[in-house]
């Protein structure tokens, strides 16, 4: 018998490809995606943020306590649900004591004013210790979305700091139990007792430097459990700075239902390539009491167990699966026919241990807060300025409001890079390497020498940021803004 593994092994030429199937043999589903979601009336929901160290210990970190950042006097991240049309106010207050060390909240994925992106000089001040900043917005998208800052962002959310933002509304058919399952790597000495270097400079010139302790809501492998013989839906979030995962699950049928958030028809998982801040929710049929599935990770020598859901109680479901579509997501239709294309390269300047090899130490960052003065990756041959975040370039491209537009991203290296667009969701048109489902994205990722095309409306006018979401890449040149106006 051809085992699961094996199957995924022989689809290794398709390089990351959603493969659609399942375990039990490949199956479509056709019922369609739901009605758009409307919005309800107006109700304000306040939140304040105070990002502060506090000496804190998760499951993984082995009984010790570790000096994390956090918005919430708690270690994990504090996750804020709103319902559509509602208006979230936050207040943000920096507690940290550093010097110089300010923030800011990016809200990912959100298509929200440009004044409230929260990138620092881009679009706001950056928010220094013991200063203040006030945000508030509409979302205007249901889904599964997380916020983080967006300046020193290697050691902040590598420290800890990171929330999750669901904005509920898009499932007319409820599910059984809705189940947030946060991925995200730890940078920590071999006793977990203190963070080893958030960036170095051999890491940041290949695949970035990741972490030795990996989790899953806080915890190594942990038993989560859920409701047998039911239709669950899984948030699967993955806010590592740079882990690239293949998530898979066996012991239950899959499939999913969204991607960064937003509503795709809904296919059979048998895995899914995730780079840092990439989404998928995804709905699965449970055991019987008594039971278990596992969630894998399938981009290792040998595959990683993240997470076991245990199944308890009666059943729930008595059918066939057949997962409830979510509602159709707000998002305008480019038109192809009309719209400019352009060219997007992503490619490298210098390697990591070249540099390090003459900065004769590969352990720290060696500019100012926003940016290393490393510039080893650029985007059409552009680097951002390695003097610091404050000097703003050119933009890589100035688009007309309202125009509908092609981009060809084009990866000229050898390592993958999620590649994050900012006030906006691009329509996935397709690869020359893989087949892709149909879906919107804010997130793509880039295998090596790939070319996605995608398109979009610029719909939103404002200052946008583009980047890898390896953060490490980012913060050594793979990064510029682009003007809808």
């Amino acid at each position: 018998m051809i085992s699961r593994r094996t199957l995924l092994s022989g689809a290794a030429g398709l390089a990351g490809t959603a493969l659609l199937g399942n375990a039990s043999g490949a199956r479509a589903f056709t019922r369609p995606l739901a009605p758009v979601a409307r919005p309800g009336d107006e109700k304000v929901v306040r939140l304040d943020l105070i990002a502060k160290e506090h000496s804190l210990s998760l499951p993984c970190f082995d009984g010790h306590d570790l000096p994390l950042w956090t918005f919430a006097d708690q270690a994990l991240p504090p996750v804020v649900r709103l319902n559509l049309g509602d208006r979230l106010d936050t207040h943000l207050v920096n507690g940290l004591t550093r010097p110089g060390e300010h923030v800011s909240i990016h809200w990912h994925g959100i298509r929200l004013p440009n004044d409230q992106d929260g990138v620092p000089y881009l679009v706001q001040p950056p928010v220094e210790p013991g200063a203040s900043y006030d945000y508030s917005f509409v979302p205007p998208d249901t889904g599964t979305f997380f916020f983080h800052t967006h300046c020193n962002t290697v050691e902040q959310l590598g420290r800890g700091l990171a929330g999750i933002l669901i904005i509920d509304g898009d499932a007319p058919e409820p599910y059984d139990h809705d189940q947030l399952v946060v991925l995200r790597d730890w940078r920590l000495d071999e006793a977990r007792s203190a963070f080893l270097p958030f960036l170095t400079l051999a890491g940041a010139g290949r695949a970035g430097s990741f972490g030795t302790v990996r989790s899953v809501n806080g915890a190594t492998n942990p038993e989560i459990p859920l409701p047998a013989v039911a239709d669950v839906r899984l948030r699967i979030i993955n806010v590592d700075a740079t882990r690239i995962s293949e998530v898979g699950i066996e012991g239950a049928e899959a499939a999913v239902v969204a991607i960064d958030g937003l509503a795709c028809a809904p296919f059979p998982l048998r895995s899914w390539k995730m780079g840092p801040a990439m989404r998928i929710d995804v709905v699965i049929r449970t055991p019987a009491d008594g039971g278990t599935a596992t969630l894998y990770d399938y981009f290792a020598a040998k595959p990683v167990p993240l997470a076991r859901f245990a199944a308890h109680g009666a059943p729930r479901r008595t059918g066939d699966f057949d997962p409830a579509p979510l509602a159709a997501a707000r998002i305008a239709k480019p038109d192809l026919e009309a719209a400019e294309t352009i060219p997007f390269s992503f490619s490298a300047t210098a390697t990591g241990s070249s540099v390090a090899a003459a900065a004769g130490d590969d352990g720290l960052p060696l500019g100012s807060l926003c940016l290393s003065a490393a510039n080893l990756w650029a985007i059409n041959q552009s680097s951002w300025p390695g003097t610091g975040m404050d000097k703003l370039p050119p933009p890589l491209v100035r688009l007309e409001r309202g125009r509908s537009y092609r981009m060809q991203l084009r990866n000229a290296t050898p390592q993958m890079h999620p590649i994050h667009i900012h006030g906006h969701s691009w329509t996935v048109l397709g690869s020359n390497k893989r087949v892709l489902p149909p879906h919107f994205a804010d997130t793509v990722l880039l295998l090596p020498n790939e070319k996605i095309d995608v398109a979009f409306v610029a719909d939103n006018p404002g200052r946008w940021m583009m980047h890898c979401h390896i953060i490490e890449h980012q913060e050594t040149g793979m990064m510029g803004w682009y003007d809808v106006a």
